[in-house]
């Protein structure tokens, strides 16, 4: 059994790996922006002892910091940033907003960054050294054929060159670090016409997950865990 951390769990994505790994008996320390309106989250932390909930907003730096002071020292095995934004649907070409971007950069970005900064002493003391971070394809510059939506695809192509050197700094301290694509999902993000379900994403990622080593660490895995070029 492992600890494994999690952002953005109040839908989705995040709830879903929430539901996988209590299901294999492991304890998940769950975050979100406001537990307390998190009713899902709530239902499930009432019967299951292995599931802590706390409030983490990503766009804001003292909430990181104060859940970094929070954490303290705690070992967490397996760390998921899954916590982002799309952004305005209508940024393509001509109708992009400085204010916007920076926003959704910020959270795709740089936060997972600072995060990862604050809690190191935490992921120091874990077995696994896992961390994990959901990107898109639509980050890939090689994949990008249909142009527009500048600013969700220049902040996951921002977080990849991020991880893709976290995976390179963080290797001589026995951690594997790689970024994954979850598919194009049924969640609110991805809208109702997704190709797979929660199920099936979250499935297919953590099969990623356990498999991920040092040998495969750095590299842009898809949820089925082919490799998607950067």
């Amino acid at each position: 059994m492992a600890t494994i951390l999690i952002t953005g769990t109040n839908r989705g994505l995040g709830l879903e790996f929430v539901k996988h790994f209590l299901g294999r008996s492991d304890t998940v320390i769950a975050t979100c922006r406001d537990s307390s309106s998190a009713t899902e989250l709530q239902a499930l932390a009432a019967n299951n002892e292995n599931l802590n909930l706390k409030n983490l907003d990503v766009s804001d730096e003292q909430s990181m910091a104060a859940f970094a002071t929070e954490l303290k020292d705690t070992p967490i095995d397996v760390f998921i940033n899954n916590a982002g934004v799309y952004g305005p649907r209508d940024a393509n070409f001509g109708n992009v907003v400085s204010s916007e971007w920076e926003q959704v950069i910020r959270v795709n970005a740089i936060a997972p960054m600072l995060l990862t900064q604050l809690i190191i002493g935490s992921l120091r003391q874990g077995t696994d050294k896992k961390l994990v971070y959901v990107t898109s394809k639509m980050g890939s510059i090689d994949d990008n054929k249909g142009g527009g939506s500048y600013i969700y695809r220049s902040s996951k192509t921002a977080l990849n060159s991020v991880v893709k050197s976290l995976s390179v700094d963080l290797a001589s301290e026995g951690f594997s670090v790689a970024v994954v694509h979850p598919g194009w999902v049924r969640t609110d993000m991805g809208g109702p016409n997704g190709l797979i379900d929660v199920q099936t994403s979250v499935g297919g990622m953590l099969a990623v997950i356990d498999g991920l080593s040092p040998d495969n660490a750095g590299d842009f895995f898809n949820y089925d865990g082919s490799l998607i070029p950067w």
